[in-house]
């Protein structure tokens, strides 16, 4: 059997699961003893809970397995920034010319419609907010990003808004940034309590592990898991264990993984709130410079922030690591946020995002019964919603033009191996931090 010698961890403190409602809750259980099953996915995430749902919509008679290193929600999954994105930005979509962003934004309000169904359904409580989205400038240099940006969404035909000045401010109780493009149609959420429920709500031919890291596999007809205290043989599996690919012996030299870090505040006082935030809406922006700070004001009076990558092929976030980010985030805050020098932080995580060169996902079948789903390039809620979903029509053998879409932008580029890959992550990161002076 092929031994699993990495597996995800908790890193930090993880702010959006502390907070959820449903962190109490149990969902699923640990895998004791021997299991048989039809179909066995691997990463409760996003992309594993949709595709766990489709295949049961579609297999109503199968018995589907969904399983679980950690607890839902506690892995890449529930550390984001809580963004489902409907129009492509440069994070994910680099310079795509106006026709491909049109068919990516189709896919990602397909996704957006899909998760806002469930969560009525279900009544899932997840701070569900049609917020938009702000990309935002400090500095005058990265203004033409923003121009560029506006650009493009013009030629696609996107609405959008231009700020700058009070009139921003005004939005963001900050007035830090200089101009922003505003558009629309993004949804912000607390996204642990969101796959959370998703989860909960899975249909009964699923049964959900938690708790659950696999320690050994063994491709073939049946595929064989092994456990700590268990084995489970599925006819066929799916991977979706994102920046862990690797580990299962899958999708070599594609990804290049990294950790970024986030921290969320104690909820404002009244009194604060009411000094500086009391005509101030959710809102949630993203930095016009790839390696700027995300922020968010969140419906519960509290203040995101993100920023601070680093490479670390052990997948794991060390204490220094996180302390270290804690400061920058503390240096960030405070420049945007003065008046709230002293809001200490409640928490501070790190989490992973499996980039790919150049920002193709990885879709594909690795046999006759073995597939894969991983590269999501940071916008992982809404695109491993819908590679979720359709890979499991993929599947199923049920052709459209959706998955056509999917497989035209499925082909990431060779990565070079270690220790090569980590001193290209190193150098390009140095290089980003450098050139986004204000941003971070």
């Amino acid at each position: 059997m092929h031994s699993i010698r990495k597996r995800p961890a908790i890193d930090g403190q993880l702010g959006w699961f502390e907070t959820s409602p449903s962190s109490h809750t149990s969902i699923g259980q640990r895998l004791t003893g021997q299991h048989r099953f039809d179909f066995a996915v691997i990463g409760a995430g996003f992309t594993g809970v949709a595709l766990a749902r489709r295949l049961a919509e579609l297999h109503p008679q199968a018995r589907i397995a969904l399983v679980e290193a950690l607890g839902v929600g506690q892995g890449a999954s529930g550390r984001n920034a809580g963004f489902i994105i409907d129009i492509p930005h440069n994070v994910d979509g680099g310079e795509a010319d106006a026709a491909s962003s049109r068919k990516l934004h189709a896919l990602n309000m397909f996704a957006i419609d899909r998760l806002r169904g469930l969560k009525d359904r279900f009544g899932i409580d997840c701070a569900w907010q049609e917020a938009g989205k702000y990309m935002s400038a400090h500095e005058s240099a990265h203004i033409s990003a923003l121009e560029t940006f506006a650009g493009g969404l013009k030629a696609a035909g996107f609405a959008y808004e231009f700020l700058e000045g009070a009139a921003l401010s005004q939005r963001l109780g900050t007035d830090y940034y200089k101009v922003a493009i505003y558009t629309p149609g993004n949804v912000l959420v607390n996204p642990a309590s969101l796959v959370r429920g998703l989860a909960a709500a899975l249909p009964e031919n699923v049964s959900v592990f938690t708790g659950s890291p696999v320690t050994a596999c063994q491709y073939g007809a049946p595929h064989v898991l092994a456990f700590a205290d268990g084995t489970l043989r599925a006819d066929k599996l799916v991977l979706t264990v994102g920046s862990f690919s690797e580990a299962f012996g899958r999708v070599r030299n594609r990804l290049a993984t990294l950790f970024t870090y986030a921290s969320l505040t104690e909820p404002l006082s009244d009194a604060e709130h009411a000094a500086h935030f009391a005509e101030v809406k959710p809102w949630g922006s993203t930095s016009a410079h790839p390696a700027g700070t995300t922020v968010r004001y969140t419906p519960d009076r509290r203040i995101f922030v993100r920023n601070t990558f680093h490479y670390r092929p052990s997948l794991h976030a060390s204490d220094a690591d996180l302390r270290a980010a804690a400061a920058h985030h503390r240096q960030s805050f405070e420049a945007r946020f003065p008046m709230l020098s002293r809001k200490s932080f409640a928490y501070t995580w790190g989490g992973l995002i499996s980039m790919t060169l150049n920002h193709h996902s990885v879709f594909r079948r690795e046999s006759d019964n073995l597939f894969s789903v991983v590269g999501c390039n940071g916008v992982g809620v809404a695109k491993g919603t819908y590679l979720g979903h359709y890979m499991a029509e993929f599947m199923a053998g049920m052709p459209s033009a959706a998955i056509d879409d999917i497989a035209a932008g499925s082909h990431p580029n060779w990565i070079p191996p270690e220790p090569i890959r980590g001193i290209g992550a190193a150098m390009r990161l140095r290089r980003e931090l450098a050139g986004a002076g204000g941003e971070v």
